[in-house]
């Protein structure tokens, strides 16, 4: 469950995404700018960073998928 990706081509670092994340797992990028998921487990597919994303670019999947942690 959870986002399943942000498309950076659409995403104009707004910000908002990261504003109705209601259990804290967007987070802003303080190099580039860009909104990226810190706490994926978190995610209850809540569907309200989808939802309020002004350019459409954040994708949450209801379904359960294994990923591996990325290293940073």
């Amino acid at each position: 469950m959870g986002i399943k990706r942000i498309n950076y081509d659409l995403c104009t670092k707004c910000g908002i995404c990261v504003e109705h994340c209601a259990m804290d797992v967007l987070r802003m990028d303080g190099v580039t700018g860009r909104p990226f998921v810190k706490y994926i487990r978190d995610c209850q597919s809540c569907f309200l960073c989808e939802q309020h994303c002004p350019q459409g670019a954040i994708y949450v999947t209801p379904f359960s998928e294994k990923r591996e942690p990325l290293p940073w």
